[in-house]
């Protein structure tokens, strides 16, 4: 396994960061310490000036600008050449447009979200499925249809996306170990990946996560804090809630819809993803109530672990994201719904002053006999300090994934565009797991129907705890 202080691969050429917000700022001490770059090799575009300080102390040169749909190629073409990296950390700046332009530059690249350019998200002309992550994700994938190869370009690779792809290989494959399943070797294709999943049982994937940090200054009214991006946490938030949709479901819920075009391994409800919660559950947690935010795994994971004979679908997991954020970040959501998800003037990203708590971020497995399998990254503030400046538990997992999906670029430079689910597990793995704190898989009894409140009678489905409905919160 790589250490923390260990190159992971060489870059001979620049790099190029878009965005220097709390992700950008963790990953920049990194980048020194695995890649072989020196200060002068490493240029920031972002809005404005940084007001951290931290690209100055560290001697890297910041170009003030906001990149829109009319500029960002004049800006961007004298930074970017043949054998560079660009990494897109922004929002607002489309990730196909940054993909064409690493493309055409012959330039390698990575983001950690499918941006679009701004007012998409929140365009009220716009259909709910035009506003998804799905309709992104397919077209990125129609534009790839043709270009096969040519300079990598890594989309969705943070933590979640991205690193959970991953972990979720591994789970798999522990639970194949644990039950003492027949695997006659590695898997080496989707469909393999999908077998294994078929053959263990799996129905339901949970991207369970539960954020316990807490700063010493609480949140006031009318203020948004949180531990990684307000921008784009509500940004994510207010589209439409997404799931992959499992091939055992049997409830078809009255307020969600089909896409009508490509894949068709995910729907969307018809209501924000902030304004959905779903029961999920973490081994130090518990069982928890969290947001049904759309993240581009759920629709990716599904897709890649489906199964067709005969051109229809067999097989498929239902796979959806269920996010309990911080504690301040739930009363600032709270409060944003009262004002009809309008936000807050004041917003606050908490790192320096969190005096306490974790990320517990991880793979959700159900249906398999043994019991759900949660497996994942256990990292509490005092780690994530003691292993890299500019951080707190949930930047440095995201800036982990971001490790592992450059290394993985660098040694495969002409792979054209991939998605996380694409990647090696075990490159991913070997990159990120020495920032990942404890990385724990813990089995439990716990289904969505156990110690249900017998006060009020719920809609559920007694008959099998794994359905979609069992799982919603009503």
């Amino acid at each position: 396994m790589t250490k923390k202080n260990e190159p992971l691969a060489r870059l001979d050429g620049k790099l190029t960061m878009i965005g220097f917000g709390s992700i950008g700022q963790a990953l920049l001490p990194l980048l020194f310490r695995h890649f072989g770059l020196k200060p002068a090799d490493v240029k920031i575009v972002k809005p404005g000036e940084d007001r951290s300080g931290l690209a100055r102390e560290l001697g890297v040169e910041v170009i003030p600008v906001r990149l829109e749909e009319g500029n960002f190629a004049a800006v961007l073409e004298p930074l970017v050449d043949k054998g560079d990296f660009l990494i897109n950390l922004s929002v607002d700046v489309s990730s196909l447009a940054l993909v064409k332009l690493c493309r055409e530059r012959g330039a390698l690249y990575l983001d950690t979200c499918n941006e679009p350019w701004g007012g998409r998200y929140d365009d009220p002309g716009l259909p709910p499925s035009r506003r998804s992550n799905y309709s992104l994700r397919e077209e990125v994938l129609a534009w790839r249809l043709d270009k096969r190869s040519g300079p990598t370009a890594v989309i969705t690779q943070g933590a979640n996306p991205g690193l959970v792809s991953a972990l979720l290989k591994q789970a798999l494959l522990n639970i194949a170990a644990d039950t003492h399943a027949e695997l006659e070797a590695m898997p080496a294709s989707y469909e393999d990946w999908a077998a294994l999943a078929q053959q263990l049982g799996i129905k339901v994937v949970h991207i369970a996560e539960r954020d316990t940090q807490v700063a010493k200054a609480r949140k006031q009214r009318g203020e948004f804090v949180n531990t990684w991006s307000v921008r784009g946490f509500v940004d994510e938030g207010l589209q439409p809630a997404e799931l992959g949709w499992g091939t055992h479901e049997r409830h078809w819920p009255a307020d969600a819809a089909r896409h009508g075009f490509g894949s068709d391994a995910a729907i969307y409800l018809k209501r924000p993803g902030i304004g959905t919660r779903v029961r999920s559950w973490t081994p130090l947690e518990g069982p928890y109530h969290g947001f049904l935010v759309t993240h581009a795994e759920s629709i990716s994971i599904a897709d890649h672990l489906t199964l067709r004979k005969d051109g229809q679908v067999v097989y498929r997991p239902t796979v959806h994201y269920a996010y309990h954020p911080s504690d301040d970040a739930v009363l600032s959501l709270h409060e944003m719904a009262g004002k009809n998800w309008q936000l807050q003037h004041r917003q606050r990203i908490v790192r320096d002053e969190i005096a306490e708590g974790m990320d517990e971020l991880g793979v959700l497995l159900m249906g398999n006999p043994k019991g759900a399998y949660w497996y994942g990254s256990r990292l509490t503030i005092e780690q994530a300090r003691e292993l890299a400046p500019a951080n707190s538990a949930t930047s440095l997992q995201v800036v982990a994934g971001i490790l592992g999906g450059m290394s993985w670029a660098l040694c495969h430079p002409d792979a054209g565009l991939v998605e996380p689910d694409d990647l090696d597990h075990r490159v991913m793995l070997e990159a990120a797991m020495p920032y990942l704190g404890e990385v724990a898989g813990v089995y439990g009894d716990w289904t969505p129907l156990k110690e249900r409140s017998p006060l009020f009678d719920e809609e559920k489905d007694e008959d099998d705890p794994w359905q979609f409905l069992n799982f919603r919160v009503a």
